[in-house]
């Protein structure tokens, strides 16, 4: 435990001193401040104000660009670090191999989820000043589906960078991963639909397996009870499998696939050639 606290302590350190965590962490601050400053939390949308007006918002940007920025960022951990050469000087050291990587993978889940914690604070806090009821079941349960979706994408990262041999293809698959994951949200797997005929089971099973999709499903499940703001495979998903089971299974989703994606990267990881 000795070793594993000491390397995730020092990757916290180091990160917290880089610039593209601060600039990170501002980026979300900024949107929240902007949302709220803009007065859009103060129109009434199809029944929808306050601070729920201003997570529905903030459920669009989390589900197109959180993905790509954890991927991207989180991608190249372990081949930047083949390709440099530290290996070589970490394994050196009296450091085991599961050590290291859970250590590193530690360090990177909570340096992404500090900044989206920090967020939704900032957002009730703001809702708080303004005098607007705060729905604090809400706010715990997505905050609970940003934590896991971010597990999950650090997982994904991971496994990447545990197979891939430089940094130019893992940003590259991250990167097709993710175009892949947005073409098949709803209006696309609606053409998909019609244009080729297929069965409407097999549309709403790759629903239920694209992880953009769940996040979205679960996400607005929870300010929109009558569902008039998702698409029609999201309706119809939500229609027949209800909103609690729904956020089970979207807890699920993503906690048990990423621990399987976690061990199948040091799997990869503590069996490729290192040096």
């Amino acid at each position: 435990m000795g070793n594993f606290l000491t390397i995730s302590r020092l990757d916290l350190q180091s990160s917290f001193h880089s610039k593209w965590f601060w600039g990170y962490t501002l980026c979300l601050l900024i949107g929240i401040g902007s949302i709220f400053a803009s007065g859009i939390s103060d129109s009434r949308v199809s029944g929808f104000t306050g601070l729920t007006r201003l997570l529905l918002i903030f459920i669009q940007a989390c589900n197109l660009i959180l993905p790509i920025f954890i991927l991207v960022s989180t991608v190249r951990t372990l081949v930047k670090e083949k390709e440099n050469s530290i290996f070589e000087y970490l394994l050196s050291f009296p450091i085991s191999l599961k050590e290291y990587f859970f250590a590193k993978f530690l360090s990177r889940f909570i340096i992404l989820s500090v900044p989206l914690l920090g967020s939704m604070c900032a957002a009730v806090l703001l809702c708080i000043l303004k005098g607007q009821k705060v729905p604090y079941e809400v706010i715990f349960l997505y905050t609970g589906l940003l934590m896991v979706s971010t597990f999950f994408y650090v997982s994904l990262s991971f496994l990447i960078s545990s197979i891939v041999k430089s940094q130019e293809a893992g940003l590259g698959l991250s990167l097709f991963i993710w175009l892949v994951f947005i073409a098949l949200l709803d209006i696309a797997l609606l053409g998909l639909m019609i244009k080729a005929l297929l069965p409407e089971n097999l549309i709403y099973a790759i629903a239920l397996c694209n992880p953009t999709q769940v996040f979205k499903i679960a996400a607005i499940s929870l300010f929109d009870p009558v569902l008039s703001v998702v698409g029609p495979v999201s309706f119809f998903i939500l229609d027949t499998l209800g909103s609690i089971p729904f956020l089970v299974y979207a807890f699920c989703y993503f906690s048990i696939l990423g621990t399987g994606m976690v061990f199948s990267a040091f799997y990869f990881f503590s069996r490729k050639d290192l040096l």
